[in-house]
């Protein structure tokens, strides 16, 4: 796979996880939207914890895109609690909840432990047998 071939991917991989921070931020939205007025601090801090983990996830995103080696850990990450996530949604009317779930980290996770992502954020320090 040549260069320019990687480095499309990993700009795939790293809008997928934009696309994660973005819906997480809507999330915090929907939350304080919906706010219960018997009980604001579930919303509140719900919210704040959706804001902060899309923050962290937008930042790894882009560190992502410009070949941070950095960054794939916190993608890793999320990816894999993704994978639990979407897990947990499985049966009846949410399965297609399950689907995109596992289809998304899914798809991160191959091209971020893929050997062109490895030598695209680590050249030479990739760790691999010689």
């Amino acid at each position: 796979m040549s260069d320019n071939d990687a480095a499309r991917r990993i700009r795939g991989a790293a809008l997928l996880v934009a696309g994660e921070a973005l819906l997480l931020a809507v999330l915090a939205l929907v939350e304080l939207v919906s706010l219960d007025t018997g009980r604001p601090s579930v919303a509140i801090t719900t919210a704040t914890f959706y804001l902060i983990v899309g923050g962290g996830l937008g930042y790894a995103a882009w560190g992502l895109g410009r070949h941070r080696s950095w960054s794939r850990g916190p993608v890793v990450l999320a990816q894999l609690i993704s994978l639990g996530v979407g897990w947990s949604f499985r049966g009846g009317d949410t399965t297609w909840v399950t689907g995109a779930l596992l289809v998304w980290a899914l798809t991160v996770l191959v091209i971020v432990f893929s050997p062109s992502t490895t030598a695209a954020l680590y050249g030479d320090r990739g760790g691999g047998v010689e």
